[in-house]
């Protein structure tokens, strides 16, 4: 008998490639779900959620009450005394240096190599999703913690600098004063390229942890490489190749908060981050799809 006749009256064939497309997805839903529930992830977000904490008591404690700042510090924080609202900025130019990218590293270096690690790659290339998918799944849960730990500095940033210092309109580097209204979407606009700036992080972070089977030694090469690159762009020696280094152009999201907007170097910015995700992502596929499992 064949299947076609196996089959109960009325019921359809579902073909092998929805099938596929089917554990993709859930593939993907659990890869999240299990990357936020670690406690690794929590403290990595808990870490990032305190930067602005720290930044705001101390420019209150520094300004006092009369709300003068007497020495220098990041972008932006001078304007901080007369709206909270410019903590946001303040704490997004204060975390894309490092903690951001580091915590990127971590997620990313630990994707593929932390299962390979545990022993449980091996029972995941099983499943009908092949690959690919799995890789898909990996670097598209590391972009999800992406824009998780962009939100939760910018959130925290935002309710510091509501309860610490006033609200109200701002008045962007260009000199112009717009509503508070739109402050919030200009803020949202900046959470969004931060944390697409950190896309070719995170697909160097997937390429490195194929190489390996140890999650520490991915995550740790992860975060020296990144290191090592900002170190590289801050030597005028090499000025020849920095504008192709992926830091080079990450605190270009203050041209954000010109009126009007200064496209160019945001958008070099992302053209940069995409080239690195796409160069990077294809050696994590190459590297990946002909990778032996044996653990």
């Amino acid at each position: 008998m064949s299947r076609a006749e196996a089959a109960p009256a009325g019921a359809t064939a579902v073909p092998a490639s929805a099938a596929a497309r089917r554990w993709g997805l859930s593939l993907l839903i659990s890869e999240v779900t299990t990357t936020f529930r670690r406690w690794r992830t929590l403290a990595l977000l808990g870490v990032l959620a305190a930067v602005p904490v720290l930044i705001g008591i101390a420019v209150k404690i520094e300004t006092g009450d009369d709300g003068a700042h007497g020495g220098g510090g990041p972008a932006f924080i001078s304007q901080v005394t007369n709206n909270g609202l410019f903590l946001v900025f303040t704490s997004l130019a204060a975390t894309l240096p490092f903690f951001l990218p580091m915590a990127i590293g971590v997620i990313a270096g630990d994707s593929v190599a932390g299962e390979a690690g545990s022993g449980t790659l091996r029972y995941l290339l099983v499943a009908p999703a092949g690959r690919t998918r799995l890789l898909f799944a990996k670097y598209a849960t590391t972009m999800a913690f992406c824009f998780a730990a962009t939100l939760v500095v910018a959130v925290s940033a935002l309710a510091v600098g509501a309860l610490l210092f006033p609200l109200g309109e701002v008045t962007l580097i260009s000199g112009t004063t717009i509503g508070f209204g739109e402050g919030l979407l200009r803020a949202l606009a900046i959470a969004v390229v931060v944390a697409l700036s950190l896309v070719g992080v995170a697909a160097l972070g997937l390429f490195v942890s194929t190489l390996t089977n140890s999650g520490v030694a991915a995550m740790a090469t992860t975060v020296g490489l990144l290191i090592t690159v900002q170190i590289l762009d801050q030597f005028p020696q090499l000025s020849a190749i920095q504008p192709y280094l992926f830091p080079h152009y990450w605190l270009s999201f203050a041209d954000l908060l010109r009126d009007p907007v200064l496209w160019d170097q945001v958008l070099r910015n992302l053209g940069l981050q995409a080239l690195y995700a796409a160069v990077f992502g294809s050696a994590a596929w190459a590297r990946f799809t002909a990778k032996d499992i044996t653990v």
